[in-house]
């Protein structure tokens, strides 16, 4: 962190190009510590700075790093094609920092989804190497059996994998209901296992991420937080 102008403080925030982000503070429409700021090269230190733009409150962040409950019908694509994209659920200047999904869910799936706009950070989280488990919820259309249950912890083959996919952990919760752990992350990879096993994939919920869990974090469907570093610690994988 360090000193910087205020109108490059707000264009790294996502406010806009550097003249509109200047154009802002001019109009006298951004206010940091109560007081309204018109130099656009006034410095501050960036470590805990607050600001707020048309009298909304925001924290100066470095990078971002966000959890979202996933809603049905909305596809973790920066241009989604057939349904709404996952943007569309955060704030607008989160899209010009380029904040896109770690991995994905199919548009029908729901549940724990991380976004970002620090590469590293996506390309750790998404990388095989890491195996962090990522825990699932799913529906089936057939009773679960434990036959079913033991298929998926076996291992299934998949067409176009070498080699059998496993559950880490593989649970009935009830008639219709299991659920199950993986690490690879693979294409459909929840929904193709069912359906090689011989049942069919009603609904899914990705509830956790490694030690982080969707209902420790209070979100309602469609609802966002920024994460703090004790909850990013809990995406580490375990020692």
């Amino acid at each position: 962190m360090s000193k910087q102008a205020l109108d490059r403080i707000l264009q790294s925030q996502g406010f806009g190009t550097r003249k509109w982000c200047q154009r802002l503070i001019e109009d006298g429409d951004v206010c940091i510590a109560g007081e309204i700021i018109t130099d656009t090269r006034a410095c501050f230190e960036t470590s805990d700075l607050q600001f707020a733009v048309y009298d909304e409150v925001w924290k100066f962040r470095e990078h971002l790093y966000i959890a979202l409950n996933k809603p049905a019908d909305y596809e973790c694509s920066r241009k989604p094609s057939h349904h709404p994209g996952v943007l569309s659920l955060l704030p607008e200047q989160f899209a010009l920092r380029d904040v896109q999904p770690v991995g994905r869910l199919d548009h029908d799936t729901t549940g724990l989804l991380l976004m970002s706009d620090d590469g590293a950070f996506i390309h750790a989280q998404s990388s095989p190497k890491r195996h962090v488990p990522k825990i699932y919820v799913a529906a089936t259309h057939e009773a679960v059996t434990p036959e079913l249950v033991k298929h998926l912890l076996s291992g299934v083959k998949l067409n176009d994998e070498p080699a059998p996919l496993a559950a880490i952990v593989c649970e009935k919760l009830d008639e219709h209901t299991l659920k199950i752990v993986l690490e690879q992350g693979k294409y459909h990879q929840v929904k193709r296992m069912l359906a090689a096993a011989g049942n069919h994939c009603t609904a899914l919920c990705r509830t956790e991420i490694g030690g982080l869990k969707l209902d420790a974090l209070g979100l309602k469907e469609g609802e966002w937080c920024y994460l703090d570093d004790a909850q990013l610690a809990l995406l580490k994988p375990a020692e």
